[in-house]
Formats: structure tokens, sequence, C-alpha cells
């Protein structure tokens, strides 16, 4: 009855009743359910049936607070199971996270070590690069020199070229200075011509070592930033106050390269800048074996040219000295002849006399009288003696002819034997005073030159 009464109350709240408290208590081993359709009939008959559709049994409730029981119990053991995976879990994620962790400092040491190696072998790259370019430099400045001191010797060879074009036409000839000086004037164009196109060679090699040596200084200066940003990240921990979240920064960026494609970008800078190092000591090497040879060359020819210069001007010498001779003995032949002459003028003089004294004798006797015209002895003497005094005289004629053509062809020699003596001390002056005094500007080496 008094369920009764609690069911009375009970339609006066909407909700259900809450059941009183009891004592905690093992749960009951099997709980008997009752069907609603075998409740056992109220025998207060149809005036309480609004009265028992509102109400639940007493099994009802027993079941439903076993129910809860039983929901309130498995709560519990899932909640202590889940605090025991829990704290499983956090200790579990916990030494994980630690391991990750220490496995990528380890991983991030690893690569300081790997960005260092490259790092210091791009440095190494890079120093010996600028040195070799600095090497090269001063090799290309050698080639400027040395082309610089070119010039003194093709000015002499070409001065020595126009001052003998002003010889006098009997000694303008190609003889072998002629020769000498054009092969030489030849071999210094040959040389001016190829150390040009080795400094213009050293340039392009310069520019080459320079655009490497850039290449391997910005590999170098992204070795240095990128081991800076790793090596920042190895001091990161749990306790930095610098850390926090960025949601974006696991995802790979689309540009970025693998551990090969890094380390063979680095490989093939090195190795490109190893290959402009060789090619730049080659160059070094060919530039050294060309001013060396180039100035040999130079040397060489230079004194096959003063050779045929002095034996030139021994030439001109003997053949002056020669024609002075020469020109003596033609003096004394003229001063002999001239003489001669005089001799014959005076001789032909003397038998004009005789002739004269002869003819008037013959005709002083052609006056005699009568019968004293006679050819007697002495008209037949004198007769004779005129013929041999015309002969004689005759005779000297000639020879005082010939003399006098003598004495003409003596006064042209002489006249010639002096024009050419003058061609040759001409001669001898361009070859000797003007060329080869000339000649000792010539600088003496051309690879001591490239170094001043």
């Amino acid at each position: 009855r008094s369920g009764g009464s609690g069911g009375g109350s009970a339609m006066a709240q909407p909700d259900e009743p809450q059941p009183t408290a009891v004592p905690s208590c093992p749960l009951p081993a099997k709980i008997c359910d009752v069907v609603r359709s075998e409740r056992p009939r109220s025998c207060c008959g149809m005036a309480m049936a609004g009265f028992r559709t509102a109400k639940y049994q007493l099994p009802e409730w027993h079941r439903r607070n076993a129910g809860v029981y039983y929901k309130a119990l498995t709560a519990s053991e899932e909640s202590e199971r889940g605090r025991t995976e829990a704290k499983h879990l956090v200790k579990h994620a916990a030494a994980s996270a630690q391991r990750a962790q220490e496995y990528s400092k380890t991983t991030l040491g690893q690569r300081l070590q790997d960005i260092h190696f490259w790092r210091v072998e791009l440095q190494k790259e890079i120093m010996e690069l600028d040195a070799e370019t600095n090497l090269l430099a001063a090799q290309k400045l050698r080639l400027e020199r040395a082309l610089d001191a070119t010039e003194v010797p093709y000015t002499v060879v070409i001065d020595n070229l126009e001052c003998r074009e002003r010889r006098q036409p009997p000694d303008l000839v190609i003889d072998e200075v002629e020769r000498q000086l054009l092969k030489e004037a030849d071999l210094i164009r040959d040389i001016r011509d190829l150390l040009k196109r080795t400094i213009i060679q050293a340039t392009t090699q310069i520019r080459s070592n320079r655009i490497q040596k850039e290449n391997c200084e910005l590999d170098w200066s992204d070795k240095v930033e990128t081991y800076h940003i790793d090596d920042k990240c190895v001091s990161y921990c749990t306790d930095s106050t610098n850390v926090q979240f960025h949601p974006s920064s696991f995802k790979f960026e689309e540009n970025a390269s693998t551990p090969k494609s890094w380390a063979q970008f680095s490989h093939d800078n090195i190795s490109s800048a190893e290959q402009e190092k060789l090619a730049s000591v080659q160059l070094r090497s060919l530039i050294n074996n060309i001013i060396h040879d180039a100035s040999e060359d130079l040397r060489m020819q230079r004194a096959t040219v003063n050779e045929a210069f002095d034996s030139h001007c021994q030439q001109l010498d003997d053949a002056k000295c020669r024609l002075e001779q020469h020109l003596q003995q033609i003096l004394k032949d003229i001063g002999d002849e001239e003489a001669n002459i005089v001799n014959l003028k005076k001789a032909i003089r003397d038998k004009e006399a005789h002739l004269k004294v002869a003819h008037t004798r013959l005709y002083d006797r052609s006056f005699r009288p009568n019968i004293e015209l006679c050819r007697d002895e002495p008209q037949f003497r004198l007769v004779s003696e005129v013929e041999e005094l015309t002969v004689f005289l005759e005779a000297l004629k000639r020879k005082l002819m010939e003399s006098e053509q003598n004495l003409k062809n003596l006064e042209e020699t002489r006249m010639k034997l002096e024009k050419e003596i003058a061609v040759k001390a001409n001669s001898i002056f361009i070859d000797r005073q003007k060329c080869v005094s000339l000649r000792v500007r010539y600088p003496v080496d051309l690879e001591v030159a490239s170094y001043k």
C-alpha cells in the first residue's frame, strides 16, 4: 500500500521517482526478467486501472537498479581501463617522442657533418680557384708586358727596313740582311698575333674561373646558411622558448631536392671547378712555353740579323777599301797620263821645229837658179828627213789622242770610283750607324721583359 501512495505522488510529477539510496552490495548472480504482460493484476478493480498503468513492479525496480549499477560498474571499469591505456599511451608516446627527437637530432647531426664536409670542400675549392685565378691573371699580365715589349723590336725592324730603302741604287739590293729583316718582321708580327690570341684566351679562362668560383661561393653560402639553420634545429628541445606550431611545415616542398641530387649538385660544382682549375694550370704552362719560345725565336733571329749586318758591313768595308785602292791607282795613272801628254806635246813641238827647219831648207833650196836646182844628196836627205819627221809627228799625234782619251777614261773611272766609294760609305753609314746602332735598343730577352 505504501507503494500505492508512492504511485499517487508519482502521478503528480512527470518524471520518474528517484530511487532511495541503498548500501552497496554485490550484484545478484542472475536477474529474473518479468514480462510486463504477466504482472499480477491488482485486486482494486477497474477503478485503479489508471494508476496501475504508470507504475513499475518491484522486480522491474530491482532490475532497473541492477542495470544502473551494472552500467556504473562498466563505466568505472572502462574509465579505469581508459586511464590505464592512457597512462601507457602517455608513457609510450613520451618514450617514442623522445626517441624520435633523439633520432631526428642524430640525423640532423649527421646532416651537419655532411654539410660541413661539402662546405669545407667548397671553401677549399674556392680558395684554390681564387689562387689559380690570381696566378693566371699574373700570367696574363706577363703576356701584356711581353706584347708591349715587342713594340720596340718591331719599330727597330721597320726603321731598319726604311733606312735601308734610302741606299743609293747600286747598293739598293735584296741582300741577306734584307731577307733576314723581313723574316724578323714577319716573326714579330706572328708573335704579336699569338700573344694577342693568348691574352684573349687567358681573359676568357679568368672569366670562366670567376663564374665557377661564384657558383661555388653561392653553394658555399647556402651550405653555411643551412648549417646555421640545422645547428639551430639541433639545439631545439621541449624546454626551448622559441618553438611553436607550424602545421604546414611538415609538407615537402615541390622544388625540394633529394640527398642524392643535393650531393650531386655540390659534386658537380667542385668537379667543374676542378676542370676549370686544370684548364687554367694548362693555360699557364702554355703561356710560359709561348713566352719562352717567342723569346728564344726573337733572340736567335736577332743574332742572325746582327750577324748578317756584321757580314754585310764587312763586305762593304772590303769593297770600299778595294775601291779606294783602285782610286789611288787611278789617280796615279791620271798623273802619269797627264805627264805623258805633256811629254807628247813637247815631243810634237820639237818634231814640228825640226820639220820646220827641213821644210825651210827645202823651200830655200827650191830657189836655186837653173842648173843649180839639182837633186843632189842633200836634197834627197832633206826629203827623207821630212818624210821621217812627218811619220813621227803623225804617230806622236795619234799617241797624244790616245793618251788624251785614256786620260778622259781615267777621269771617268775616277768619278765612278768616287761615286761608288760615296755609295759604299752611305751604305756603311746606314747599316752601321743607323741600323746597327739602333738595334742596341733591341730588348735582349722577351721572357725577362715580361716580368718588368
